[in-house]
């Protein structure tokens, strides 16, 4: 996939102004950004819009806005009917978000997954949520375990709640909104919930607990067409009357599509997928839950034909960007030069540096050593830090095989290689599309048929002492941490 902007829609297009057949618009809503990107019937991308995705205060609690997005949706599809004719959308969202809605609509705002619950709660959700061993599904803060999120709604909130007369996961809210047919699916249900059971493929015992099971509508593929665009959305939007409206699938599961068709086809081979973006997920294809740590944050997600997958993660995007400094300042990217002085120097980021998941949650991200003098300095250190956690999440993870980098930090020009230098003779790989959901969305539409996946190899980076670093990097984490911390925007080091 390559090519983005009206540009690259108007090329595609040719000259002539005809516009392309088969498109397919692929709605991707990320924790940070929301995305539309027009991807032709190759594959190639036409045309991407882009917005924030704002999270709003102006409700009983923090929650996304939906109603935003929606307008903004709705004009965007407008804009991208006039390049192409689009035969169908598919809906590509982050986890642990879920929407009660009745026939007219929301009952309740839709919960920003990030939002801090009453601590009183904990204790009783704890006893009625299932074992891990159960769910795949470890004990997780705010509202990132969905089953929290529900059973704080129902209690806080009991009459918008017995309204409700669907809980659709975030994928299928907004096909439901498109086409008006309710629908579940496995990735969401399955991504740490605790409303799923990873291995029978079934709801946990909490539906059961909750008596939430009436509201949970039937589950379908994440490739199946539940219907057209409804006519009045079609007519507003110039889109055809057949636009197909698919039933969606969880991100970071959609970037894992292209893999698991290419372990298929070379015989189940195993690989670890690390896909990058706000969050950091090591996703290890071919391995079962077997062995997996509650405690540092391992999960078994569910792929999109749901079978189990070992997983790990960190918040690595809201953990580099803390690090490197805010977005305007972060104007240049670091060299060798910068990598090569911090490690020298000693100068070591301890996590965590955001306060969601992630092996260290709970922890506070301090500097032990000289702090870094510069914007670069700190993209150099952002980057190391992040090579270095995403190391330690594979050896815990017990990766196998060759290791894909996927998403945002593709275009990070030190990240795969430090990484690389990290793993010995394990296979270092970087896909050359920066955007593995919206190829995900795409191969919904198109399902049964083969993707092209670009990877390339990647050279190993070993700065002198890089793997001595290493080495006393995890043994700063297992013992006390430094005394630094980041003040208005600046790393200060007390030791």
């Amino acid at each position: 996939m390559s090519g983005t902007g009206t540009a690259a829609a108007a090329a595609a297009a040719g000259e002539a102004g005809t516009r392309t057949a088969g498109a397919t618009a692929v709605l991707d809503i990320g924790k940070s950004n929301v995305k539309l990107t027009l991807v032709g019937a190759g594959g190639a991308v036409l045309a991407e819009q882009r917005r924030p995705n704002r999270t709003l205060d102006d409700g009983p609690y923090p929650h996304h806005d939906v109603e935003g997005i929606w307008q903004w949706l709705l004009a965007a599809l407008k804009a991208m009917s006039a390049l192409a004719r689009i035969e169908a959308i598919v809906p590509v969202t982050h986890g642990a978000t879920a929407v009660l809605v009745d026939d007219a609509g929301l009952v309740l705002p839709v919960l920003d997954y990030e939002s801090t619950l009453p601590q009183e709660l904990s204790a009783d959700y704890r006893r009625v949520r299932p074992a891990f061993a159960d769910s795949g599904s470890p004990d997780l803060p705010a509202g990132l375990n969905l089953g929290r999120q529900l059973y704080w709604q129902a209690r806080t909130f009991p009459a918008q709640f017995a309204r409700a007369r669907h809980i659709l996961m975030y994928p299928q809210y907004w096909a439901w909104r498109l086409c008006g047919v309710a629908a579940s699916e496995v990735t969401s249900l399955g991504c740490h919930t605790d409303l799923w059971q990873p291995l029978p493929g079934r709801p946990s015992s909490l539906v059961d607990a909750m008596d939430r099971g009436r509201l949970l509508p039937p589950l379908r593929t994440a490739w199946t067409a539940l219907g057209p665009l409804r006519g009045e959305l079609a007519a507003a939007t110039g889109l055809p009357a057949d636009c197909k409206v698919l039933c969606g699938i969880q991100d970071s599961n959609a970037s894992l599509l292209r893999y698991l068709d290419m372990s298929a086809r070379d015989g189940a081979r195993r690989c670890t997928v690390l896909s990058t973006g706000t969050w950091v997920i090591a996703a290890a294809l071919g391995r079962t839950d077997n062995g997996l740590s509650e405690s540092l944050d391992m999960l078994a997600n569910v792929s999109a034909v749901g079978k189990p997958v070992a997983c790990m993660r960190f918040m690595g995007g809201r953990e580099f960007a803390a690090l490197a400094g805010p977005q305007g300042e972060v104007c240049e990217v670091c060299d060798g030069a910068e990598l090569a002085g911090l490690i020298e120097r000693g100068s070591f980021a301890l996590p965590s540096f955001a306060d969601a998941g992630g092996p260290f949650v709970g922890r506070v991200g301090v500097v032990s050593g000289p702090p870094p003098r510069n914007g670069r300095e700190r993209y150099a250190l952002a980057t190391i830090y992040c090579a270095l956690m995403s190391d330690y999440c594979l050896d815990a993870l017990q990766a196998e095989g060759s290791i894909v980098i996927e998403g945002s930090f593709a275009g990070n020009a030190h990240f795969a290689g430090l990484l690389a230098g990290l793993r010995g003779r394990q296979e270092v790989l970087v896909s050359d599309d920066e955007c593995g959901t919206t190829c995900g969305g795409w191969m919904l539409h198109r399902w049964g048929q083969r993707s092209a996946t670009p990877l390339r190899s990647v050279h190993a980076l070993t700065p002198r002492g890089w793997l001595d670093y290493r080495n006393r990097w995890r043994a700063l984490i297992e013992g006390p941490a430094g005394a630094s911390a980041c003040v208005d925007g600046s790393l200060e080091s007390s030791s």
